[in-house]
């Protein structure tokens, strides 16, 4: 499978070397890879620079949105929320009309500062906005509700917990189940909730993991939903 990764930050260079490592071809997309590459400060939680990253991870294309949108069969969006919209359109209406778009990212809006809040929220949710911006791909909401590395190696966390799909199309859901099963995930954990408007339950659980974050004092945790099965 070629996979398209849209966004260079923690979350989809997470991704993108696990599935390298599971023997996809992987590229990722950003908005001007000659930026990107030239920065050598780390972002805002620390994380060093793509550039130090993509030395270890040669291997792995780095791309325009459009041109990375375009050689993917499957796409996947992780991508800061409040740009989603802004880069999925640069990625490309037609570059993913048909494809599998599984949406990682979460509606965060920090201009107040922390903790930040969801915009949109409640009646509406990004996973819907990119649904019906972009009709023709086969959104599958996913990976939204935990840290990038348990998203990888859900082993991280000790015992039973979950992960959670949305979206209106079974047979990408299905395709997207698979692709969690292939990073670690038992069967048994993954969740279908339901349609793409199930959105707004899974973003909306981000405040209360901030939450946790900032009480636990780390990202080593997940939700469990006891009697799943």
């Amino acid at each position: 499978m070629r996979y398209a990764v849209l966004g260079t930050g923690i979350v989809g260079r997470t991704i993108a070397a696990k599935l390298v490592s599971l023997g996809h071809e992987v590229v990722i997309g950003t908005r001007d890879p000659a930026a990107t590459l030239a920065r050598t400060d780390p972002d805002a939680m620390g994380n060093p620079p793509f550039a130090a990253w993509h030395v270890d991870h040669s291997d792995v294309p780095l791309q325009t949105l459009d041109e990375a949108a375009a050689i993917g069969e499957t796409v996947v969006n992780t991508t800061a929320g409040v740009a989603t919209l802004d880069a999925l359109t640069a990625a490309g209406g037609a570059n993913l009309a048909g494809k599998v778009l599984i949406d990682v990212a979460n509606p965060l809006d920090f201009s107040e500062g922390m903790p930040p809040r969801l915009d949109p929220v409640n009646t509406d949710s990004l996973g819907e906005q990119v649904q019906r911006a972009f009709p023709e791909a086969k959104v599958v909401k996913t990976l939204n509700t935990m840290s990038c590395f348990i998203m990888v190696e859900p082993g991280r966390v000790a015992g039973a917990h979950n992960v959670f799909v949305g979206g209106e199309d079974a047979g990408a859901k299905k395709q997207v189940a698979e692709m969690l099963v292939s990073f670690g995930w038992p069967e048994s954990a993954v969740i279908d909730l339901g349609g793409i408007e199930t959105s707004r339950g899974t973003e909306m659980l981000l405040p209360l993991w901030l939450r946790l974050m900032g009480s636990l004092g780390h990202t080593d945790f997940n939700f469990h939903i006891q009697g799943a099965r």
